[in-house]
């Protein structure tokens, strides 16, 4: 037999295979920086026709995209509500790569009023289930908190959280099997805008830097006494007498205006006290269990609590205060923010230790305030003098109690962790085996020959994985990646919002991940030909026809290579459309069947049916035809591959001339009859590596042996000694 030149082998350059990639990719960065964020789509008309008597929509603030929501049963109290549309607050993109659009109302204590669905692009509720379970869920809202912490909860068989009930500080929704990160970014969504809202109107603090704030310890308790809590710190004190408070009035129009602060300057006139009741330590040492167990009892919003009292001259109440309001003389602060300290219409009797008090009572201030009762907080009383009796003229001085009770008090809870990650601690299991199956996969890739060179064991192992990619990955896990990711990403992007919606999908994001860095070992055959669930349903679909013996179309190869650039096609059209007419982009996105086939599992409207059916019978009859000739994520895959660095599919010298063994097996068509690989078109079913290795299948093998010598991957053996190499490609 005539030697050959060998066929090329060479070692591809990454560089270069980067470089050819990054010159469209730079070309599109111009065309992302044109983007811009989508506003709201309501009016205040719009507004005024979901809210009746008696509530009343006011004009869209300035300061805070809202319309405050007045009430005819309380038309002296102001806003008793706020509602909103979410995009102009939270513009969260979904997995689409457009952000969703909810009006949501809140009252002023931060309740849900109710949330409506105005406009979405998530692919799973535009023709798969349909936007009804989208409209259920968003009904949940109604009634609850924006205090607590929303967990989402798929349905008893695949429950992602873990929790079966709602708990304290907790509350469970009902999720949407089949729209799992869909329904996340809703709730970030909702969560969000009602959030921003609530911190610019309600009073809720802004997000702390340093995490959550300090949480007293229900468990520490040690009896003491109220001297003892004067020199621990766990009650704070400051005492002025006549003179010290003629000081600071010294030089000022309040000078000397206080004649029995000059008559008698020992005399007390101020004496403060502060303690913090949420610890159980101080609060049942200052108000006695019984009554300490009526205060927490009666604290059923949550607040933080401090009993304070003061004796002398000057209480921290005028003729003005009326229980259960705030009293003009007293302020809290801290960190220089002001925090509205009100009255808890309680007042204590008996309180052992201090002196004979004018002013005893409980003040409160909202947790969702932000404060940290564990660091130093600042209590000021404003003191005033009054010169003249007609027209008096007022001065005002402030004097300051600073106020750290025992760190042993109090412990700082863990920052609750991020949506995205809620999300992949719930799916741990499932991260789990996916990453056990392409750990596997990764191993039969990288020493196929064990594998492949027995027929059997090859088939029976590849229709097994294939089978795990339908029914786990695909169905199950709703592992189906899409060309819906590749154009939601570049809508995102093109909005200025990042890619951070995609934390939300753990599997897919796994897979994204997993396929990418397959580019550079194997191409784009790891992901099609292994790990795509509609590729894999169109081979079981060209087996059971091969069982039946339905007749099996060939197209020429040169006639098939045309055929192939159509994917290019609808994928140039899929992308140009995400650029420049996203709206219509969603409806072309369904050339893919993936939806209908895989992520709702055919349970759509029959024309949909129709069109996934029909192509799973055009694969009947030619092998995987959507995925050669039409599939836009096949041509993003291809484009992918180009990053590999080696052709790691051994060839001989001997392959495509004479040879044509490979060629005729492949059912993809993916070996040119000069015995080259077409890495492109290549779905890596390995048949082609068990024959290269199988002396009973290998023509070039068997035809050395008649001639009595052994071809073996390093050359020809001849008589004991090694001839000539077989050369490799």
């Amino acid at each position: 037999m005539g030697k050959r030149p060998p066929l090329p082998c060479p070692q591809r350059s990454w560089r270069a295979r980067l470089g050819r990639l990054l010159v469209p990719l730079a070309a599109a960065v111009g065309v992302l920086a044109a983007g811009a964020v989508q506003a709201g789509d309501l009016a205040k008309a719009d507004i005024e026709r979901r809210f009746g008597p008696p509530l009343h929509v006011q004009e869209k603030l300035s300061d805070v995209p809202v319309w405050p929501l007045t009430s005819e049963l309380e038309p002296e109290a102001g806003p008793v509500g706020y509602a909103f549309e979410s995009i102009d607050l939270a513009p969260i993109p979904g997995f689409e790569g457009t952000p969703m659009n909810f009006l949501v109302a809140i009252d002023r204590k931060g309740n849900f009023l109710g949330v409506e669905l105005l406009r979405q692009h998530e692919p799973v509720f535009l023709g798969g289930l349909g936007e009804a379970p989208l409209k259920e869920f968003i009904t949940q809202y109604e009634g609850r908190n924006i205090k607590q912490q929303f967990l989402i909860a798929l349905n008893a068989a695949r429950n992602r959280t873990g929790a079966s009930a709602n708990r304290s500080g907790q509350t469970t929704l009902d999720g949407v099997a089949k729209a799992t990160a869909s329904v996340r970014i809703v709730n970030q969504t909702v969560l969000g805008a009602a959030l921003e809202v609530a911190r610019a109107k309600l009073g809720y603090a802004r997000k702390r830097k340093e995490g959550p704030a300090a949480q007293a310890r229900p468990e520490v308790y040690d009896p003491v006494v109220f001297e003892q809590m004067l020199q621990n710190g766990m009650v704070g004190r400051l005492r002025l007498t006549n003179a010290d408070v003629e000081k600071l009035f010294a030089g000022s129009e309040g000078a000397g205006v206080d004649d029995e602060a000059t008559t008698h300057p020992d005399d007390v006139y101020l004496d403060l006290y502060i303690a913090y009741l949420n610890a159980p330590t101080i609060g049942r040492a200052i108000l006695g269990d019984a009554q300490y167990k009526v205060a927490m009892e009666r604290n059923f919003d949550n607040r933080h609590l401090w009993w304070i009292g003061s004796a002398g001259r000057y209480p921290i109440v005028d003729d003005s205060f009326v229980p259960g309001g705030q009293s003009t003389r007293m302020a809290m602060t801290q960190d220089d923010l002001f925090y509205e300290l009100r009255d808890q219409g309680f007042e204590p009797k008996g309180i052992p230790g201090p002196p004979e008090l004018n002013v005893s009572r409980l003040f409160g201030v909202y947790l969702e305030a932000g404060l940290d009762p564990a660091r130093t907080l600042d209590l000021t009383v404003t003191i005033t003098r009054a010169k003249g009796m007609i027209l008096p003229l007022l001065t005002h001085k402030p004097v300051t109690l600073k106020y750290t009770p025992p760190a042993s008090l109090f412990v700082y809870p863990p920052e609750p962790p991020p949506e995205w990650l809620l999300a992949w601690k719930g799916r741990a299991a499932d991260l789990a085996i996916l990453g056990i199956a392409l750990a596997l996969l990764t191993v039969i890739l990288a020493r196929p020959r064990w594998i492949s060179v027995d027929a059997r064991r090859l088939r029976v192992f590849r229709l097994g994985f294939l089978a795990f990619t339908l029914v786990w990955i695909g169905w199950y896990a709703q592992g189906q990646l899409s060309i819906v990711q590749v154009t939601g990403a570049i809508k995102s992007l093109k909005a200025g919002q990042g890619l951070s919606s995609y934390l939300y999908d753990p599997i897919s994001l796994l897979l994204i991940a997993f396929t990418l860095l397959t580019f550079f070992a194997w191409g784009r055959g790891t992901f099609c030909g292994w790990l795509c669930p509609f590729g894999a349903l169109q081979e079981f679909v060209g087996t059971v026809a091969r069982k039946l013996r339905l007749p099996k179309l060939r197209i020429p190869l040169a006639v098939a290579k045309r055929l192939e650039w159509g994917r290019y096609l609808v994928l140039a059209v899929l992308v140009g459309a995400a650029f420049f007419l996203p709206r219509h982009g969603e409806s072309l996105n369904e050339v893919e069947p993936f939806k209908t086939a895989i992520t709702v599992g055919f349970d759509r409207t029959w024309p949909f049916v129709a069109y996934a059916v029909a192509l799973l019978l055009a694969g009947a009859f030619y092998y995987k035809f959507f995925c050669r000739f039409l599939c836009p994520l096949g041509a993003v895959m291809s484009l992918g591959g180009r990053l590999r660095v080696f052709n790691w599919l051994t060839r001989r010298a001997e392959c495509g001339k004479p040879c044509q063994s490979c060629k005729a097996k492949c059912a993809y068509d993916a070996i040119e009859p000069t015995g080259e690989i077409r890495y492109d078109a290549c779905f890596q079913c390995l048949d082609c590596v068990g024959i290269y290795h199988d002396p009973q299948r290998c023509a070039p093998i068997l035809l050395y042996e008649k001639k009595g010598k052994v071809l073996t991957p390093r050359g020809v053996m001849l008589g004991g000694n090694e001839g000539p190499a077989a050369p490799k490609a």
